[in-house]
């Protein structure tokens, strides 16, 4: 493969690259982004800080990963690599804790198996910004893709990154508190990163824990790294059959987490960010800035202003957050899609950390978790109702929603008056009455993402198909 047709493979997204094992994620550009990367770290750093790599469960993550130390060594760098799969989190911690020049980490978070990826997390240990990718990108076309040489091996150590970022976390949680409750709770790892992490925390906090899919298979037992109902459904049964306290699950490197409560309901992340807000300030003391992508719930918008908190909406991604998080005191920051960071931590979103927040809140209060959650929604004015749809259109369609929603966005969606059109990522519309709906085009599929919320699932189902419509509408002639 000539390096010009190599280089038109790789293609960042919202964080890093990811792409089929085999397929366009290879050796070779292995090869070609790491020294992508290594141009970088040349303006950015001095050689006398290491550079930290590490990887996920996935198939070959752990041979790429060996792959980018042994390029990098080449280049002069001091490389220390995991000794094990590592979750994000975890490397993003050490990355600031080591002094380092960043970490390399290998994973496709929670995508299947046939995915595999890399991203860049630069010494403040959150996602790199955009301007910092954008350099990385600007480096591929005129990077080589060939292997290493494989003589540069006493410049590449191995390190274990577990006991460090446990004592961190343990700084964060009111160990004994969660003790004291003895909470029954249930653990399905996914097969991922998180296994002998959130278990041994659980273990170290007392909870009486059962775990399940804590061995490492590439194929995910068939599904995907995903905590979300249809992968978690032993671990709903689980919960219920045993009538344990809540179920707790990571994606595939850790970074976003999955909650059962006692019933039986997996909580969307919407509801748990709106839960921890309130813990943290209830029960904890804690103050700061709410900070949220634009594609999630307004909820926090509410629960902000009765506490007399700043709201910050930013584009989508965590690295806009994070973003934030570095500028600023800020109580939690979370995102729809499952990742969330509060304050006192790193700015990266923590699965592991999430997970005991939530065990936390139930030590705390003494109370179902599903009473939490509904108290949590009535202090903000709820319940509301969120959905998105994914819409499948070509490119030329959705160029022309796009087009057509930013020179001439709709007056009214379903009767509802538009008052406001956001532009932080997409098109927001917000409708006089507070709901609001975001079209979002997918950068790497034939997909127009559409995300709405609204305060009667009647009133979510006329605003959705009001939607459907429009876009269709808006499908270019042919020819």
């Amino acid at each position: 493969m000539s390096a010009t047709n190599s280089a038109k493979k790789i293609k960042f997204g919202t964080d890093g690259w990811r792409g089929i094992i085999a397929d366009d994620f290879t050796f070779a550009n292995v090869c070609k982004v790491t020294r992508a990367i290594a141009s970088y770290l040349d303006t950015a750093y001095g050689k006398d800080r290491p550079v930290l790599v590490a990887y996920d469960t996935r198939f070959l993550a752990d041979e790429f990963a060996r792959t980018a130390a042994e390029v990098l060594a080449d280049l002069g760098w001091t490389v220390k690599i995991v000794n094990r799969d590592c979750p994000t989190p975890v490397i993003a911690y050490q990355a600031r804790q080591l002094n380092s020049a960043g970490a390399l980490m290998f994973t496709a978070s929670h995508n299947p198996a046939a995915y595999c990826g890399i991203k860049y997390i630069p010494d403040y240990a959150g996602p790199a910004t955009p301007e910092i990718t954008d350099t990385i990108v600007s480096n591929i076309a005129g990077a080589d893709d060939a292997p290493p040489s494989g003589k540069s091996g006493d410049k590449i150590s191995t390190f274990d990154p577990k006991p460090d970022y446990l004592q961190f976390i343990y700084t964060l949680l009111d160990v004994e508190r969660i003790r004291r409750a003895q909470l029954n709770v249930k653990y399905d790892a996914l097969y991922s990163t998180s296994r002998g992490y959130l278990d041994d925390v659980l273990e170290h906090c007392g909870c009486q824990t059962e775990s399940f899919n804590t061995t490492r298979d590439v194929l995910f037992g068939g599904g995907m790294p995903e905590p979300k109902g249809e992968y978690l459904v032993g671990l709903r049964e689980a919960v219920t059959r045993d009538q344990a306290d809540l179920g707790l699950a990571t994606d595939g490197d850790s970074d976003r987490f999955g909650i059962v409560d006692e019933q039986g309901n997996v909580l969307t992340p919407n509801t748990v960010l709106l839960l921890l807000a309130r813990h943290l300030i209830k029960n904890k003391g804690k103050k700061g800035a709410i900070v949220r992508t634009v594609a999630t719930t307004h909820l926090l918008d509410n629960f902000a202003v009765k506490h007399g908190l700043e709201t910050y909406e930013t584009a989508v991604g965590f690295k806009y957050i994070g973003q934030k998080m570095r500028e600023t005191e800020v109580l939690i920051g979370g995102e729809e899609s499952g990742g969330l960071s509060v304050i006192g931590h790193i700015p990266e979103k923590d699965g592991i950390l999430a997970n005991m927040l939530v065990a936390e809140a139930i030590a705390y209060e003494g109370k179902p978790l599903s009473q939490l959650v509904e108290e949590a929604i009535k202090e903000a004015d709820g319940p509301v109702y969120n959905q998105r749809l994914d819409l499948h259109l070509d490119e030329d369609h959705k160029a022309a929603v796009l087009d057509t929603c930013t020179k001439n966005p709709p007056k009214e969606v379903a009767g509802i008056k538009v008052k406001e059109v956001g532009r932080k990522d997409g098109i927001k519309l917000y409708l006089s009455e507070g709901s609001w709906v975001l079209l979002r085009p997918s950068g790497t599929e034939p997909l127009m993402r559409v995300y709405m919320e609204a305060d009667s699932p009647e009133k979510q189902n006329q605003i959705a198909e009001a939607m459907k419509q429009m876009i269709q509408q808006m499908e270019p002639a042919t020819v």
